[in-house]
């Protein structure tokens, strides 16, 4: 596989689910020897609905299953053409299974920070609104929160003027509502983020360089990845594909 200084935008497609699933687990592992005693990372997993085909994205949902065509007597059938309508069979809701690191305080059980991966299912409806009344649910009852949005498609969280355009964000929303946004390319290495705890214990660092780089060693997402297409939605800029180009080849 090419050797990406940070995100790999070709798993953006079918399997950012695993990616999603083994980066969180990672995060945990590193985390845990920098919180103890005092606290502990637990992964927490929720779902949600989403409703998008998968040729929209190239993930693995269920695709339409089935077209049938009423049939039509030939000897019987009237002089005038008759339109036939085709049946489309759609795919029911897709139940998606998203997991978070939570950071707790041992002694209470209390949440005390809330490190989310994003995904398709919260940047799009209907799991987008699910998503942001959680987010705010978090907020305001003082927990921190963490979004690492790996993912250049969809609707970010936070959305303001002031935040440059990127392919990539990692946001800290802290209890005392300070915002801190990290943005950067998929040309760029990931940044080493703060993950806050209780006062007046100092934050501890996620190096997401690290973390994903231990996630590319260990799936061998290579075997399956196809380098002579282009890489999921959206399409990118000339001088993007250009970067992509000359790195694969």
């Amino acid at each position: 596989m090419p050797y990406f200084p940070g995100m790999n935008p070709y798993l953006e497609g079918y399997l950012f689910q695993d990616l999603h699933s083994a980066l969180a687990s990672r995060i945990r592992a590193i985390l845990t020897p920098l919180l103890r005693p005092r606290y502990a990372a637990r992964l927490e997993v929720s779902a949600v609905q989403d409703t998008s085909l998968s040729e929209d994205l190239g993930i693995v949902y269920p695709d339409v299953e089935v077209v049938t065509a009423s049939a039509i007597d030939p000897i019987n059938a009237p002089s005038v053409t008759a339109l036939t309508p085709a049946t489309l069979t759609l795919p029911p809701p897709v139940r998606v299974r998203i997991p978070t690191v939570e950071i707790r305080d041992v002694t209470r059980n209390r949440l005390v920070t809330c490190i989310e991966i994003l995904s398709y299912a919260n940047k799009r409806q209907p799991g987008l609104d699910q998503y942001l009344q959680k987010r705010s649910r978090l907020i305001q009852t003082g927990v921190h929160l963490v979004e690492i949005d790996l993912i250049r498609r969809g609707t970010r969280p936070i959305s303001d003027a002031q935040i440059p355009a990127s392919h990539y964000r990692v946001t800290v929303t802290r209890a005392n509502d300070r915002v801190d946004v990290w943005t950067f390319q998929m040309q760029d290495p990931l940044p080493t983020i703060p993950i806050p705890l209780l006062p007046p214990d100092p934050d501890v660092p996620l190096n997401l360089s690290q973390a994903i780089q231990q996630v590319y060693e260990e799936a061998d997402y290579d075997l399956t990845l196809d380098y002579d297409r282009q890489p999921p939605p959206p399409a990118l800029s000339d001088s993007d594909r250009q970067w992509l180009n000359t790195l694969i080849h």
